[in-house]
């Protein structure tokens, strides 16, 4: 998965510092990130010194991989920083080597926290960065704002009698692929809660036997996904809720589609499934 950079090695201790000559420095702008025009590569600090030129810039301390810290670029123009392209977040998706696609994802899911928490919600004052965790912190009434990490479940729903599983499709999303039922926890509940839950509301099904398998941080949409298998419990048949899914199609390990990624949990369960892995 996206996460897993072995050897490379993710420093998430807070220790922030002048940013180091190799040091990397992502560039974002909305939901876009900026990037070489030539490779698609990131600066470093020494490279985005060297092109901004006279522009006053920020830049702010995100983490460390193995010696290389990352930050990234604020108060700078950067539509007039030259040898750039704009590309979508999504591109972290498929970039390489590994370790700095998850160091892009995160990068931009901590820059899009920090730019969307610039006031305080209890008495509208600036907040500013902590200087001794990742946080934002109100001077005037002493606030603190922490990344926001919004726990959610990815369930492979298992027909055992039929030794199938549960696939879906998004209805109106840019991805079109086929996925697992997937849901927010919600206040109050367990995650085993938020399994039968949202199954029972997206196809209108029961479940036994929920066991918990592995779990992944999906930066791409802020997330903490946490995998289950579960099986179906009672008749199958399925009432979709067309305001979230398109589709819900059993398949059988023999002709199920082939995944298309192998950085994200959902692909993972999928072929566990279809290796017969998943008990």
């Amino acid at each position: 998965m996206i996460q897993d950079i072995f050897p490379h090695v993710y420093h998430n201790e807070f220790t922030p510092h002048a940013p180091k000559a190799q040091d990397i420095v992502l560039i974002f702008d909305g939901n876009e990130v900026l990037l070489d025009e030539k490779n698609k590569w990131m600066l470093t600090f020494e490279e985005v010194k060297a092109r901004i030129g006279e522009q006053e810039a920020e830049y702010r301390y995100l983490f460390q991989i193995d010696d290389t810290g990352f930050f990234y670029l604020r108060n700078a123009d950067v539509d007039k920083i030259p040898g750039l392209c704009r590309c979508r977040k999504n591109i972290f998706r498929t970039y390489a080597p590994r370790h700095l696609a998850f160091a892009g994802i995160t990068a931009f899911n901590l820059y899009q926290w920090r730019e969307s928490h610039q006031f305080c919600g209890r008495c509208g004052g600036q907040l500013e960065p902590d200087e001794k965790e990742r946080a934002m912190r109100c001077p005037k009434c002493g606030e603190i704002v922490y990344p926001v990490i919004s726990p959610a479940v990815i369930i492979g729903l298992i027909d055992p009698e039929r030794d199938r599983i549960l696939f879906t499709k998004y209805a109106d999303r840019d991805y079109k692929k086929y996925a697992l039922i997937a849901g927010f926890s919600e206040i109050g509940e367990t995650l085993e809660q938020t399994v039968a839950r949202e199954v029972k509301e997206e196809v209108g099904l029961s479940v036994k036997n929920i066991r918990y398998y592995k779990n992944q941080p999906w930066a791409f949409t802020g997330t903490l996904l946490v995998g289950f298998f579960a099986e179906l419990d009672g008749a199958d048949d399925i009432t979709l809720e067309e305001d979230e899914l398109g589709e819900a199609t059993w398949f059988t390990r023999e002709n199920m589609p082939p995944t298309d990624n192998d950085i994200s949990l959902t692909a993972e369960m999928m072929e566990v499934f279809r290796r017969g892995e998943e008990k």
